[in-house]
């Protein structure tokens, strides 16, 4: 091969690679020139359908009562049975009595004693009352008459809060559920010393019917949702107030609850608004402390348009959907799509209904070139 040849034959190369590219290429025009592309079509249309939020959730006891002892003492029995259903008043615990029963008796001594010291100052003060009047006592004698009439009427009054205080340090030696609900597990056992320094918690009983849903939503949601009920492109629901639970393993609980409230402020660490409702739990199915979802239904949006699943395309952070137009023409429609139902997409901006869009392999569609509409149903085939 001669040095000409050789140098020949970078430059045909080049020109074999142009001509290969330039016959793998085509553009909507060539591609005109070629037909119509096959495409199932589906022709939208918008009906009036409630927009459903998926939050997720937390069970919390409708009441929590921690149960403490109020003396100090040595436990002697637990009463109940750890995760039994108590009423208000069921004794849980007993504490030794005894020591109380001894500070009770002396203070009803004490008492006795005072009432005796009373008495008699006030029938000496009496019988100085009389001579007094005829001068048979000096001022002196029956000022001090007067005096221990008050002084005894204090310890009286004194000795009297004493047994009172006893008699209730004695009362709590049976330590009482304060509400009705299920006693949880305890947390000392016999023989235990509790209440020396501070009241000691016994254990924790929780009113399980009703029982509380908290969850949250975005504050942008719901400031978005506010501005579109105000502008009347969305409309309140009749059921605004119905929140249906989803429980861990997917089905949905048998009873709606009742929305309670929404928060009137947004949790800085969060930018979540709180809320909460409220569901009846007869059976104790929903237990505190699990983790839920709600189906919240925020408003109805007179305007949803569904579309099948495989009609949307997206490209970052876009979607759209590929239209044909009266000529069949292809077009980008964008559109917003955040949930879906089922297999459809529901949009809510960018589509008004009418429109017919491409359902299969959308995204092969290039825009501006023709289609010609066939069965979706045989393209499926």
């Amino acid at each position: 091969m001669s040095y000409l040849s050789v140098l020949r034959l970078p430059a045909l190369s080049g020109a074999l690679l142009t001509l290969l590219i330039g016959c793998s290429s085509d553009t909507p025009s060539e591609q005109a020139a070629e037909g119509p592309m096959p495409a199932a079509l589906f022709t939208t249309r918008a009906t009036a359908e409630p927009m459903i939020e998926l939050l997720p959730a937390r069970l919390e006891p409708f009441r929590q009562a921690e149960v403490r002892a109020r003396v100090a003492g040595i436990v002697t029995e637990r009463v109940y049975a750890e995760g039994q259903n108590v009423k208000k008043g069921d004794v849980l615990f007993r504490i030794d009595p005894r020591p109380l029963e001894a500070a009770h008796a002396a203070a009803k001594a004490r008492q006795a004693q005072a009432q005796a010291g009373f008495d008699i100052a006030s029938d000496k003060a009496k019988r100085y009352e009389g001579l007094q009047d005829v001068r048979a006592i000096s001022e002196r004698d029956y000022e001090e008459a007067t005096a221990d009439v008050a002084r005894t009427r204090a310890e009286l009054e004194a000795a009297r809060a004493e047994l009172l205080r006893t008699g209730l340090e004695l009362a709590y030696t049976r330590v009482e559920s304060p509400i009705d609900g299920r006693a949880r597990r305890a947390l000392v056992t016999e023989g235990a010393l509790v209440g020396q320094d501070s009241t000691t918690a016994l254990t924790t009983v929780e009113q399980l019917d009703p029982i509380y849903v908290n969850f949250s939503q975005p504050a942008d949601t719901v400031f978005a949702l506010q501005q579109a009920l105000r502008a009347g492109s969305l409309q309140t629901a009749d059921n605004a107030l119905e929140v249906e639970l989803v429980l861990p393993d997917g089905s949905l609980y048998e009873k709606t609850g009742e929305l309670l409230f929404t928060d009137l402020s947004v949790d800085p660490e969060t930018n979540n608004v709180a809320m909460r409702a409220l569901f009846d739990n007869q059976d104790h199915l929903l237990l505190p402390g699990a983790y839920v979802q709600v189906r919240l239904t925020t408003a109805i949006n007179p305007q949803l348009v569904r579309v099948p699943r495989e009609a949307l395309v997206r490209v970052g952070n876009k979607a759209f959907v590929k239209t044909v137009d009266a000529s069949n023409t292809v077009a980008d429609q964008l559109v917003r799509a955040d949930r879906m139902d089922g297999g459809d997409w529901l949009v809510t901006e960018g589509l008004q209904g009418g429109e017919r869009i491409i359902v299969g392999n959308a995204a092969f569609y290039p825009t501006g070139v023709p289609v010609e509409p066939i069965d979706p149903t045989a393209a499926g085939n």
